[in-house]
């Protein structure tokens, strides 16, 4: 009787599926942040969200007729492309390995998509050009962040929707502002939670979330954050993870693909803060 090898991967293909799908939705915080919008079949590559400027009303004289208001919208493109990555898994490999194959499969692809997935939202947030808090040369503080959090409340953006998200050594800065340098754990709620558990949580209202998906801006330590609405930016799925599995006999392997279809981008500019900051850590 054959050897087991890596044509099971066959058999075992939902598994690698279902493992990679759990661990992409684990790891994209920004997925669950922003507006999403689905793709069937046959509707082209490319998602036009509609964008209706905001209107005023006016006061009216009794008996008189008032103006017709015009309402013009103007539209967001999203437009679609592929992502994906190839492994070749050696029939070797798999019968030599002390380790899950199928689940170590699982966890790669589905920690490169979430990873791209959120390099491409996150890239967007140098996109918010109306308002903006901090520069090259600013550490984070919980001034700017509630300076973000205020101009888009001003704005008229509803609170409810609104998140924060930094580079791990953006957020380093900003948890050293509001504990003392990490001497003053007994400052209140906010400081203790920062010591005790590493993160900030809530600050200004909103939760505040750290990803090392963010790209720096060319200078080592520079990042451009996102304090933001989730209408403001918005992401197109046509195709969800999908992994394929094909024979290499003369590799004596299988080569496994996965990919994936999505569009990013921004919706509502007005909606969002680019929050630029210099990482003293870095």
């Amino acid at each position: 009787m054959a050897g087991s090898t890596t044509t099971t991967l066959n058999d075992l293909l939902p598994s690698i599926v279902a493992e990679a799908m759990f661990v992409a939705q684990e790891r994209s915080i920004m997925r669950g942040l922003v507006k999403n919008y689905n793709l069937a079949p046959g509707q082209g590559k490319t998602v036009t969200v509609p964008v209706y400027p905001k209107q005023t009303a006016v006061g009216l004289t009794e008996g008189n007729e008032f103006d017709n208001t015009e309402v013009s919208t103007s539209g967001a493109v999203l437009t679609v492309s592929q992502v994906g990555l190839r492994t070749l898994v050696t029939d070797l490999a798999v019968n030599a390995s002390a380790s899950n194959v199928v689940a170590d499969l699982g966890r790669l692809f589905g920690e490169a998509i979430a990873s791209k997935m959120d390099k491409d939202l996150t890239g967007l947030f140098g996109s918010f050009s109306t308002n903006t808090v901090g520069s090259t040369s600013t550490t984070a503080t919980a001034a700017l962040i509630f300076q973000a959090v205020a101009k888009l409340k001003a704005a008229g953006v509803p609170t409810d929707g609104i998140a924060c998200v930094l580079h791990p050594a953006v957020a380093y800065d900003l948890k050293a502002s509001i504990t003392n340098t990490f001497a003053n754990p007994n400052a209140g709620d906010l400081q203790n939670e920062a010591m005790r558990m590493g993160f900030v949580g809530m600050l200004a209202g909103v939760p505040v979330y750290e990803t090392s998906n963010l790209a720096d801006n060319g200078t080592t330590g520079d990042f451009i954050g996102g304090v933001f609405h989730r209408d403001a930016l918005g992401l197109a799925i046509m195709k969800d993870i999908n992994v394929e599995v094909q024979r290499r006999a003369s590799y004596l392997g299988n080569d496994v693909v996965a990919s994936a279809m999505y569009g990013t981008g921004v919706i509502y500019e007005g909606y969002g803060v680019a929050a630029t900051f210099d990482s003293s850590i870095l």
